[in-house]
């Protein structure tokens, strides 16, 4: 076999239309475009938006304005008038709130300062106002803030890794 031998193997090359070429080949005339109009013409086709000259439907609908802050951290609020059910002198924690069912786990706690409170309680929470805080160490109670922490899920849904800090990872000068 010598190489101008070598040819496609049978079916592996289809011949070429030829488009416009009289109407005995099927693909005369208007060489497969349909009638006349603006998609039969050569050159760029109008947008997919494009609805004929009636107002498009992007240009009907109204402009979203401002913008939805992906950050923002919204509280679970109890009152400290709400907090009057509570024994005296009790120490009241987040997972005693989701096991009276005043709150829900997944969401942080904000303690407001609307209504009396006449009783000595120790309240864990991940904020307080300043009103609440007055009131309760007014009452001889105490306003323990804890950090509320987002547990990091990574999108593999494997391990996370530890965070480091670069401060940690870049070595001191001598």
């Amino acid at each position: 076999m010598k190489l101008h031998d070598l040819k496609p193997a049978p079916g592996a090359h289809r011949e070429r239309k030829r488009i416009g070429r009289g109407i005995g080949s099927g693909k005369g005339k208007t060489g497969g475009k349909g009638m006349m109009g603006q998609k039969a013409r050569s050159g760029p086709k109008p947008s997919p938006s494009f609805e004929g000259g009636q107002m498009r439907i992007t240009r009907k609908m109204p402009k979203l304005r401002g913008f939805k802050n992906r950050w923002r951290v919204e509280y679970q609020v109890i009152n400290i008038g709400q907090l009057n059910d509570v024994p005296d002198g009790t120490e009241l924690t987040i997972e005693e709130m989701v096991a009276q069912g005043w709150i829900h786990p997944a969401k942080p706690v904000k303690i407001l300062g609307d209504g009396e409170l006449e009783r000595k309680l120790t309240i864990h929470a991940h904020k307080f106002s300043a009103s609440a805080r007055a009131r309760i160490e007014a009452a001889g109670g105490a306003a323990i803030e804890t950090p509320w922490v987002v547990e990091r899920r990574s999108r593999s849904r494997g391990p996370n890794p530890p965070r480091h800090s670069r401060k940690a990872e870049t070595p001191q000068k001598a």
